[in-house]
């Protein structure tokens, strides 16, 4: 089969004159091909994209392609697949396939062209009343929540290991600097290297990312980046570290914030005794307990001193603030960028 035949086939497909049979075999192809990725193939590898397709077609219309050919999911027999026709309209969906990634970015990217099908997804969804874990094939650990569902690519294959997740999970991610790990919901993509998180994206509510360990990139999934990674990041995202936490809704969207989850957890114990200790300390040791950042005036502390004790099991940074703002007079606020902002009138010698 030339060229010349092949594009023959091709435009007979796209001016709709298909003769019998080439027309439902390539509709019923394409819905094999799966859901594409969000990357681009640049303009000046377009050409030899052109040419790797139609060596792999050439190789496709040769006698000896049995072996090779790509035969599950459809419903036709093997002995229609060495017809001679039948090899010519599998190529064909090839270049179709293929073509949308080299006339079509940014909606195709294409990496070969294996005459193979694509990569199977799994779903597992919980319909219990407890908490599920799963360990997915590269070590990972995601204790899913009643209701919830996950779908993975099968044995995580591919340069990334991705999941799509509905509901609610928390995830113990296989350290691997080589394969990012990506989280999809129905508006945010996560990318980490090896990590633990929590993820909610129930239906019609906002998407939530809280992050227990390690650094999380968080980005908006409409015009993603996929290359992106916690150390690479995109330019929109946000990096989110040990007890900070982004909420997004797309019903009142704006730019992606950092803020403190609901109960920060200790991160690094501190000594919790001060003896006459100047409040200045007591902040900077709760900063270091928390990883958190918290925004005073200097100077008007720099008379405070104070005689204070927290009890580490009992107490929540919350509650530790609200003790030492009682003592001083003082007040705080949680502010955007997962900061909080400590304000004093000051102390009189």
């Amino acid at each position: 089969m030339t060229e010349a035949e092949f594009e023959s086939l091709l435009q007979r497909y796209l001016d709709g004159t298909s003769r019998p049979g080439e027309r439902e075999l390539i509709e019923q192809w394409s819905n094999q091909l799966g859901e594409p990725d969000n990357l681009v193939l640049p303009p000046n590898e377009r050409e030899q994209a052109r040419a790797a397709m139609w060596r792999q077609i050439e190789h496709l219309t040769q006698d000896n392609l049995d072996s090779t050919l790509p035969t599950e999911g459809l419903r036709h027999s093997v002995s229609f697949w060495r017809t001679p026709p039948a090899r010519w309209i599998a190529a064909a969906v090839l270049m179709i396939g293929v073509a949308l990634a080299v006339v079509l970015p940014p909606k195709w990217h294409l990496t070969s062209v294996p005459a193979t099908t694509a990569v199977k997804w799994t779903q597992h969804r919980n319909g219990g009343k407890k908490a599920e874990l799963l360990t997915l094939m590269d070590g990972s650990r995601v204790t899913l929540s009643p209701g919830s569902s996950l779908k993975y690519r099968h044995g995580l294959a591919g340069s990334r290991r991705e999941v799509r997740l509905r509901g609610e999970a928390f995830f113990q991610v296989a350290k691997n600097p080589n394969k990012p790990f990506l989280v999809y919901t129905d508006q945010l993509v996560t990318t980490v290297l090896g990590t633990s998180f929590r993820v909610k994206a129930y239906a019609g509510r906002k998407n939530e990312v809280a992050v227990q360990e390690g650094r999380v990139s968080v980005q908006l999934r409409r015009g993603a980046n996929l290359s992106a990674t916690p150390i690479q990041p995109a330019t929109e995202s946000i990096i989110l570290l040990p007890n900070q936490q982004v909420v997004y809704s797309a019903l009142t969207p704006r730019p992606l914030r950092k803020q403190l989850v609901q109960n920060p957890v200790i991160l690094a114990p501190q000594t919790f005794t001060f003896d006459k200790q100047p409040v200045e300390k007591v902040l900077q040791a709760l900063e270091k307990a928390y990883g958190v950042e918290i925004v005073y005036d200097q100077a008007k502390l720099a008379n405070c001193t104070i005689t204070i004790t927290f009890y580490q099991e009992a107490e929540s940074l919350f509650d530790r603030l609200d003790v030492l703002s009682k003592a001083l007079g003082a007040s705080y606020s949680t502010a955007d960028n997962a900061r909080i902002l400590f304000q004093s009138d000051g102390c009189t010698l």
